[in-house]
């Protein structure tokens, strides 16, 4: 196994523990699974190196490469590239991307532990701890096509007037999408009280066009 300094070997020692880590990380969000592990070591560390946004950032970035390019979707998740093919395809991405530091060392762990497949859950658990750690709520928005800036801040204060908190939108882009948005707020899709005004935003997107 190709070993990683500092922070990646240190990712790797976290991963045994990371299931009991999340409840001091996060109380009130529990995120299982492997995804959850890799996420919660990542966050334990990012937060120790005071550096969540950082990574949160950059791991965003990573997600909508993914999401925008049909090649880099199929480097991870096809199980036909090898570990080494992988990362050094990775290695290329990321550095055209300026992505570096802790997250790149974190997606480079996960490559060669045959694990890039999972990465966008891993990169959904991680946002959830650092929403719950920032006492934000995360709304899981699907929209036909990019949303302009104005309609995001519109759709982040109708959210935070249902659930009274900040809300950190994880948005996905499918233009089969009927009505041409869809929104949930934690585990539920959204009530009565927030419909009037996100009919009126997607109102605005269509006037946009």
């Amino acid at each position: 196994m190709r070993r990683f300094p500092s922070a990646g070997c240190a990712l790797a020692k976290a991963l045994p523990t990371a299931r009991v880590q999340t409840k001091v990380a996060a109380e009130k969000t529990i995120v299982s699974g492997m995804a959850g592990r890799y996420a919660t070591a990542l966050f334990e560390l990012a937060r120790e190196a005071n550096a969540i946004d950082a990574v949160k950032a950059d791991l965003e970035g990573f997600d909508a490469l993914i999401a925008e390019s049909p090649d880099l979707l199929r480097l991870v998740r096809s199980p036909v590239f090898s570990a080494d093919e992988q990362l050094q395809a990775l290695s290329a991405v990321l550095q055209r991307a300026g992505i570096g530091g802790l997250a790149e060392k974190f997606l480079k762990l996960v490559t060669t532990n045959r694990r890039l497949f999972a990465v966008r859950d891993m990169v959904k658990a991680f946002r959830e701890l650092v929403a719950d750690y920032k006492g934000e709520a995360t709304a899981d928005v699907t929209v036909a096509e990019a949303l302009k800036d104005d309609h995001v801040a519109a759709l982040k204060g109708a959210l935070k007037a249902v659930s009274g908190k900040a809300v950190d939108l994880n948005v996905k882009i499918d233009p089969a999408i009927l009505g041409g948005l869809v929104v949930k707020l934690g585990s539920r899709m959204v009530d009565t009280s927030l419909r009037t005004k996100l009919n009126a935003i997607r109102q605005a997107m269509k006037e946009a066009r």
